[in-house]
């Protein structure tokens, strides 16, 4: 079912042959004393009471070439955050766990307004990119990795081939993000299929010639929440807190990274995790949320590299999404009755019809503020107002890690 076919501006590297893990795991220990590996799991509580979270732990504790783990975990109480604690018990390498919802960590971003900054808003982008400040605070870790806790069939080739082209120092990788198939009975990722692409290439028929919509397109999934990068590479990058996570990590590569040091990787011959609502009747929630976030991260990164949109390019633009949108939707159907799949083409059209709702109410925050929520900041500027963040982190996660052994 693989292919070596490359296409676009980013290295693709495939799965060509069936598990060759033993193979990776040898290479990886003779690289680890130069290339050490942070894993970072942002987590909600939720995800420690499905069968999805002890897979992966069970998994992670056979890994040898990971040097530590950071496990960020939001919407906990102390008592969840005990019990979420207890999953890496007798581990056999150090993990971390950030409490994004404890007090110590809460007076952190506090600080943030005495300095004029902002650690955004709650959500998986401020709890990764605490978790990054972390351990470049620890100054142990040479690679940062991070994939998402909702993975059905998780095996630890899966961290392996997404460590892998950064970790080997002689490939010359510094960013590598993951990809595969979704598919069950059915295809999944809507918000990929007809969202994200059909928006990118619609874009891309409009400002011809852009560099950013040609770069991103060249990812086979572009919103995948598996990435590993070298440390200094996270140093650097700003992060978004909302939905728009992985669209603002891609556009922070494409401003500090050449082409030639960043690649995509097939980690997996297919990925289950858990599917988001729709959100149709709710723009704050669900998919509908997420397509606007993302959505509103592409205006603000194509304004930034002197893309014009007015109400004209906006007006065309939604007209030109739905056209794109369903052509790709009849390619997907023929994709499916080839392959004997279910295909839902009334829920299709549906999605799409919901998307583009997004995409107007994206469009015309945009026109309100196009400076939208800022980004937040990158680690060196984080320094540079407050010198001393790094010791105060270490010392927030110590004090709570200590909290939790006197409770047992």
């Amino acid at each position: 079912m693989a292919d070596f076919h490359q296409t676009g501006k980013v290295t693709t590297l495939h799965r060509l042959r069936p598990s060759v893990y033993d193979r990776l795991e040898t290479d990886m220990l003779a690289f680890a004393e130069e290339s050490r590996v942070g894993l970072v799991l942002p987590a909600l509580y939720t995800e420690f009471e499905s069968p999805a979270m002890q897979l992966i732990v069970d998994e992670l504790r056979h890994v040898r070439f990971i040097s530590q783990i950071v496990v960020a975990l939001g919407r906990a109480t102390l008592e969840q955050f005990r019990h979420a604690r207890s999953f890496f018990k007798d581990f056999p390498y150090p993990v971390h766990f950030l409490w994004i919802n404890g007090d110590r960590v809460q007076s952190l971003f506090d600080r943030f307004e005495e300095v004029s900054l902002s650690a955004g808003q709650d959500g998986k982008g401020r709890s990764c990119w605490l978790a990054y400040g972390y351990l470049l605070a620890r100054g142990d870790c040479d690679v940062i990795a991070l994939h998402d806790c909702d993975i059905r069939n998780y095996n630890r080739e899966f961290v392996a081939r997404l460590c892998y082209p950064i970790v080997n120092s002689n490939l010359g990788f510094e960013f590598c993000k993951g990809f595969y198939a979704r598919v069950s009975d059915r295809m999944h990722g809507r918000v990929t299929r007809l969202f994200m692409t059909p928006l990118i290439r619609s874009m891309e028929s409009m400002a011809v010639g852009t560099p950013f919509l040609r770069f991103i397109d060249s990812f086979r999934y572009p919103l995948s929440g598996e990435f590993a990068m070298r440390a200094d590479l996270a140093l650097v990058n700003r992060i978004p807190s909302d939905w728009g996570l992985e669209v603002g990590v891609l556009a922070e590569v494409f401003r500090n990274c050449a082409p030639a040091r960043i690649c995509q990787v097939d980690l997996a011959d297919n990925y289950d995790h858990k599917h988001q609502e729709l959100g149709d009747d709710d723009p704050t929630k669900g998919l509908r949320r997420m397509t606007m976030d993302i959505a509103n991260s592409l205006f603000r990164t194509l304004a930034g590299e002197g893309v014009v949109f007015t109400n004209d390019h906006f007006r065309s633009l939604q007209i030109r999404y739905v056209r794109m949108a369903e052509d790709t939707i009849a390619r997907y159907y023929a994709d499916a009755m080839l392959n004997g799949l279910i295909f839902d083409r009334h829920a299709e059209e549906y999605a799409v019809s919901i998307f583009a709702q997004s995409l107007r109410d994206a469009a015309e925050g945009f026109n309100n503020d196009p400076l939208g929520r800022p980004l937040i900041p990158n680690w060196s500027r984080v320094l540079a107002a407050l010198p001393n963040f790094y010791d105060d982190l270490m010392d927030a996660v110590e004090l709570d890690r200590q909290t939790v052994a006197a409770i047992e």
